[in-house]
């Protein structure tokens, strides 16, 4: 061996190392803790813990603050974190980059967070499609809130999440795909349901049915009616569009819904509402620097292409 290859064999070595050391920094920043990163990174304890105090030694700086059993990222470790997890992820997924990039996409997995309006109205055809295209990839959906789904993606445990968004952290970027517009959806025999339009104030003596007092839909229910100086009552709080469908039409009170869930098969009443209500648009929610595997990427475009085709499908009313 020559002086040169002497030389340069620490410096691979230490090239080899850093990349298990952003590896075991990356699990502990998502997990909060060091002993579940030894677990993901099939090491023991002190050994992921030594790595990251190497790192906080090269770089002259704590990465992580320690809160008793948990740990948090400090500023500097949330820059580091940002710098290092796409380079973790990316090596971490080299051999399904390059077989995609040869035109091969014939296994990996895929993570996808939505709430159950989205899994059940969005999702169908572009997991149809996806499933046709590529059957070697294992599909995974979780059935999430919003506030659980973006838990996931900021750990990690989700490629991209898909629904709806009325506020958007820094940390996210939401990319909306199609819109849907609001409705008020009565039983067939409401004194409303034979109006083809209605006031806030018509709407005001009747019991409304909602989703639960968390969720987006009641915090824009009660912006709207405030802001029209309107009152509004609540009747039955319900989880789930199918679920608030089936007790308007067994006549418990009235709701207010995004047109999505309407497939104009329910005994039910529609009016419109969007002189008071905005449109309601899902899309795609990605955190901010996420390396995303050429299965996601392309679960994507073909979720893009869906509604594309939608959009052109719409029949145009005539003047």
């Amino acid at each position: 061996m020559t002086d040169r290859d002497m030389s340069s064999t620490p410096q691979i070595y230490y090239k080899q190392n850093r990349l298990k050391q952003l590896r075991a920094f990356c699990h502990a920043a998502q997990t909060g803790s060091i002993s579940e990163a030894a677990e993901r990174v099939y090491l023991s304890q002190p050994t992921v813990s030594l790595q990251i105090q190497a790192l906080e030694r090269e770089l002259n700086t704590v990465l992580f603050e320690r809160r008793g059993p948990k740990i948090k990222l400090t500023p500097e470790g949330e820059i580091l974190y940002k710098l290092s997890q796409p380079l973790v992820e990316g090596m971490d997924k080299l051999q399904e980059t390059f077989s995609a990039y040869c035109g091969k996409l014939e296994n990996g997995e895929l993570n996808i967070a939505a709430g159950e309006s989205t899994i059940l109205y969005i999702l169908p055809e572009p997991m149809r499609r996806f499933a046709a295209q590529y059957p070697g990839i294992r599909l995974k959906l979780h059935n999430v809130t919003g506030r659980d789904g973006m838990a996931m993606l900021r750990a990690d445990e989700a490629d991209f999440a898909i629904g709806s968004m009325l506020e958007v952290p820094d940390d996210v970027t939401y990319q909306p795909v199609v819109n849907y517009g609001p409705a008020l959806i009565t039983p067939p025999d409401h004194p409303l349901a034979s109006k083809s339009e209605v006031t806030l104030h018509d709407i005001s003596p009747y019991g409304l049915i909602l989703p639960p007092h968390h969720l987006s839909t009641w915090r824009m229910v009660d912006l709207v009616f405030e802001q029209h100086n309107a009152s509004y009552q609540v009747t039955l709080e319900a989880g789930g569009w199918e679920v608030i469908k089936k007790y308007v039409e067994i006549g418990l009170g009235i709701s207010i819904v995004t047109d999505l869930c309407l497939s104009g098969d329910e005994n039910l009443a529609k009016i419109p509402l969007g002189r008071y209500f905005p449109d309601r648009s899902y899309g795609i929610v990605l955190r901010r620097g996420k390396f995303l595997s050429p299965q996601a990427k392309r679960f994507l475009e073909i979720t893009r292409e869906v509604f594309a085709d939608q959009a052109t499908q719409m029949p145009v009313d005539s003047e």
